[in-house]
């Protein structure tokens, strides 16, 4: 401390620049804190740091490294406390530009694996942003000292020194039910569960909190299960989705998106209180729309659509401007190429001609001048063959009464099991649909030429997350706007993190395949963490978050003009 506190008053009033002495480990009595990275400029990014609190501080519980699941949780629970405490922190800073800023890379509803916080049997790192006080472009020592020596134990202080063991045992005990649940669903072959009681609206369109009066979901008695968990005395009960094809139908604003919504933001896990805590989804579920005006290099779109005017090849269909069908199709092929078992699709945000093609259209439109095959169609065969199951929302055509395995109705936000009605309707109403090919198709391992992204980066090899939907690499932007299940900016950050690490550090010598890169990257961040793509993993990566496989393909995939062999 004393050694800190010297070097500031050494660089009082001098040029903001003089800052950069601080960078380098300086030792506190119950903490360590390095300063990773020193901003130039008091408008500029904010510095980094770090700060270290060993074992011999701060009791670290076996039981919260029993298992990967507790260790991300634990994590997030410091991550949010400190948040906390930074928001309540009384310590006052002035300053001009950033001067005086606290920040932590806070989580939102998700539980998501994050280098804000990291946990190990000897250490808990937490990891900050702040702004160094300055007045015009000259060091303010007085308030760095306030701000280093006052402001940070203080924070730390409400926070990691003051975690309550009631819940800490809460956090662990969630961990523990959310893998019996996901175990229970591996073994009988659900692709979602859906507890009873769960709150599935959010307040509003923008908002991931729950809404407040709104109806509990509660199972239809066929679909209802019941099974025990730990840490709770009763069982859980709640709606199992079994593998195969199913619909959500019913009138418009009675719940049908709502719940989609909810079982494609059930990939990931929920902090208790979210409403959506009990609410699981099969992890490897991706959600599919149109995306028009979205680039595609070489993804074979042939089980859709074949034999187009124009002549292009749908065996490697390459665009820089999609439309609805074409787009929603290549959407489909990329997400099985990235290993998609599960398909969520809601018909708002799709191309109808993708979806379906009624009777009388096939009565005015002779399938050898129709060049799309609708998924209608082909959803058995993905299924049959490949054991990829579909959630559709429907509200306008019951063509796909015919194929559904179960269909539910949403009646004010409450679902009814109506498959018995659905099919009697289909008997009663069979559709003739004109022939298709006998098997799906299939898909291709695309492998992606590294030079090409390289290229895109130019001399600076910048890339950088702007929000939570897009990332600029070189001069141009990867749009993810329509990426419905990237839930954090900090997701981002780590697949611009990721697109960097392909074009410039990876250790190989040779291109790979989209599916080679997905592996990779996962068994990258299992052994070594979210920071492998920076060169020095000890330094300050605190800003990022584990993304999906899925998602960072899509990055890839709307990369405009990557080569692709």
């Amino acid at each position: 401390m004393k050694k800190l506190q010297q070097q500031l008053q050494q660089i009082d009033r001098k040029g903001y620049k003089g800052y950069k002495s601080l960078q380098g480990k300086f030792t506190f009595p119950i903490f360590d804190l390095f300063m990773d990275y020193v901003q130039g400029d008091p408008f500029a990014s904010p510095s980094k740091i770090r700060l270290v609190i060993y074992k011999r501080s701060q009791d670290i519980a076996p039981e919260w490294l029993t298992t990967k699941r507790r260790q991300t949780y634990i994590e997030d629970h410091i991550a949010r406390s400190v948040h906390k405490a930074v928001l309540n922190e009384k310590t006052k800073i002035g300053g001009s530009g950033k001067s005086g800023l606290i920040a932590i890379d806070a989580p939102d509803q998700a539980i998501l694996k994050r280098s804000a916080v990291s946990v190990t049997h000897e250490k808990v790192t937490i990891c900050l942003s702040i702004g160094l006080p300055a007045n015009g472009r000259r060091i303010n020592g007085k308030e760095a000292e306030k701000l280093l020596m006052q402001a940070l134990p203080s924070i730390l202080k409400n926070s990691i020194f003051s975690l309550k063991v009631d819940q800490l045992k809460q956090v662990l005990h969630l961990a523990d039910q959310h893998d019996a649940i996901r175990q229970k669903m591996n073994e009988e072959n659900w692709i979602a569960f859906i507890a009873n009681g769960s709150i599935l609206p959010r307040q509003s369109g923008i908002s991931t909190k729950p809404l407040s009066n709104a109806i509990p979901f509660q199972s239809p008695e066929e679909n209802e299960v019941s099974f025990d968990i730990p840490h709770r005395d009763q069982p859980i009960t709640g709606m199992a989705i079994k593998q195969g094809i199913s619909l959500i139908v019913g009138g418009g604003f009675h719940g049908k998106s709502t719940l989609l919504e909810a079982l494609e933001q059930g990939v990931y896990e929920h902090i208790a209180g979210d409403g959506r805590e009990y609410v699981l989804t099969n992890p490897s579920a991706v959600k599919v729309r149109a995306e028009d005006g979205r680039s595609i290099a070489k993804v074979n779109i042939s089980p859709f659509i074949n034999d187009l005017p124009n002549g292009s090849d749908t065996n490697q269909f390459t665009t820089e401007n999609a439309s609805g069908s074409t787009s929603q199709a290549a959407n489909v092929m990329e997400a099985l190429e990235a290993g998609a078992t599960t398909l969520l699709i809601d018909e708002d945000t799709s191309a109808t001609n993708f979806m379906i093609r009624d009777e009388r259209m096939q009565q005015l439109v002779k399938k050898e001048k129709e060049p799309i095959t609708p998924f209608v169609q082909k959803v058995k065969q993905l299924r049959d063959e490949f054991d990829v199951s579909t959630v559709l929302v429907m509200g306008g055509s019951g063509d796909y009464f015919d194929i559904a395995d179960q269909v539910i109705m949403m009646d004010q936000y409450v679902p009814i099991n109506v498959t018995d009605r659905a099919r009697q309707i289909a008997q009663g109403n069979p559709v003739e649909w004109p022939e298709s090919s006998t098997s799906f198709g299939e898909w291709t391992n695309r492998t992606v030429i590294r030079q090409s992204i390289k290229q895109k980066l130019g001399q600076k090899a910048k890339v950088q997350a702007k929000g939570r939907h897009s990332i600029m690499i070189g001069r141009d932007t990867i749009d993810l706007s329509l990426v419905e299940q990237i839930v954090d900016t900090s997701q981002t950050r780590m697949i611009a993190n990721m697109l960097k690490y392909m074009a410039m550090h990876a250790p190989f010598k040779y291109d790979l395949s989209i599916t080679e890169w997905l592996n990779h990257f996962e068994k990258e961040i299992d052994e070594n963490g979210l920071g492998f793509t920076q060169k020095n993993n000890e330094q300050h990566p605190g800003d990022l978050a584990k993304p999906r496989r899925y998602e960072v393909a899509a990055a890839i995939n709307r990369l405009r003009q990557i080569k692709i062999d």
